[in-house]
């Protein structure tokens, strides 16, 4: 039997609470009241356990529909079987799934006013049918409560499956721009000094060699920071600063560096020395440029990373790369503006650490 999320909860339960209308059905027995009388008593049981047993199923407003036909049961063997009164206790246990808390106080005021009116009608003395009023109303309200309960657990749960789903999707996320960070830098890096070798090879053999030495290894560095990467290492600054001199080297680019002794976190190293790698890989793809410039800076409450060339700039959009640095600064704070005016510079501005560590860089020259 498939049940509503938020009444998974009831489960074999709602047999036990059959029970109760055992009043009902043996009233006109232990009476020794007709064949007709009886059958007609039992009849009416075997439909409202068929109705009582749908009210698990039914969605929405189709519970009201539930409640309507095992109240008016009640309204109809009241006046002939005292344990009629059970029927209004089941109608209440329902109302709690009609909606919210106060939609269901309504519904049990309703009930018990049929209740009322039929007893007032009929002319049924209270020693005899309060116990049906008191309980229709404990019991709906209790039933309500835990239905409340019930749909509060059920959104928490919705909600701690949508956090563990977005998690699983940032960290995918994260492992693809970590990849396209890794692998966009390293190919680029072999394909040059694969062309290198490839030119050097008739004139200058030695030198070939040793360029194709460099892809091996290199190569090998790549499958170590892949692994790095999906595992959520970071190299340091100073690691992508020794890379990135090397793939200026290899591109002809040469390059000029303005490191300070700067205060970094290990997030902040991390995030910029992946940036620092996109950046680089951009002038050696994109630029065309003869002359590289890095800086790192203090500003006042201020850390700046600038890569900066002289190539053809102008303006493009932003690639995946760049789109997935900018996501990563703005996470600590930070913002990454380019400017294609003269060249192309990209700054990275991140906000000083709080609790600083010292990250020491060395200047120098290419």
């Amino acid at each position: 039997m498939t049940m509503p999320p938020d009444r998974d909860y009831i489960g074999w339960t709602k047999y036990v609470w059959l029970i109760y209308i055992v009043p009902f059905a043996g009233y006109p027995i232990a009476l020794k009241e007709g064949a007709g009388r009886i059958a007609l008593t039992l009849f009416a049981t075997a439909i409202f356990i068929v109705i009582y047993l749908a009210g698990y199923r039914a969605r929405g407003n189709r519970i009201l529909y539930i409640i309507g036909a095992i109240t008016l049961i009640g309204v109809a063997f009241m006046p002939s079987n005292l344990g009629a009164g059970a029927f209004f206790i089941f109608a209440a246990s329902f109302a709690g799934h009609a909606g919210g808390f106060r939609r269901a106080l309504s519904i049990i005021g309703i009930v018990l006013l049929i209740l009322l009116v039929d007893v007032m009608v009929i002319g049924l003395s209270p020693l005899l049918w309060w116990w049906a009023a008191f309980f229709t109303v404990v019991i709906g309200a209790v039933n309500a409560h835990f239905a409340q309960a019930a749909r509060a657990n059920k959104r928490l749960q919705m909600a701690q499956e949508e956090i563990e789903h977005l998690a699983k999707v940032a960290e995918r996320e994260r492992i693809a721009r970590d990849l396209h960070d890794v692998l966009g830098h390293t190919l680029s890096l072999i394909i040059l000094k694969s062309e290198l070798a490839s030119k050097l090879a008739d004139r200058d053999p030695q030198r070939a060699r040793e360029e194709i030495r460099d892809v091996e290894r290199i190569s090998r560095e790549a499958l170590s920071e892949v692994r790095q990467a999906v595992r959520g290492y970071r190299a340091g600054l100073q690691h992508e600063l020794d890379g990135s001199a090397e793939m200026l080297r290899a591109a002809s680019i040469a390059l000029t560096t303005k490191l300070d002794p700067v205060p970094l976190a290990a997030a902040q190293e991390a995030i910029l020395a992946l940036a620092l790698r996109e950046a680089v890989t951009n002038v050696v793809r994109h630029s065309e440029a003869a002359r590289c410039t890095i800086e790192l800076r203090r500003i006042s409450d201020e850390i700046r990373l600038v890569v900066s060339d002289d190539g053809r700039g102008g303006a493009r959009e932003d690639g995946a790369g760049i789109f997935g640095m900018r996501e990563r600064i703005a996470t600590l704070g930070g913002r990454v503006t380019r400017d294609g005016s003269r060249g192309t510079t990209l700054t990275v501005t991140l906000p000083v650490a709080g609790g600083p560590q010292s990250v020491s860089v060395i200047e120098r020259s290419a």
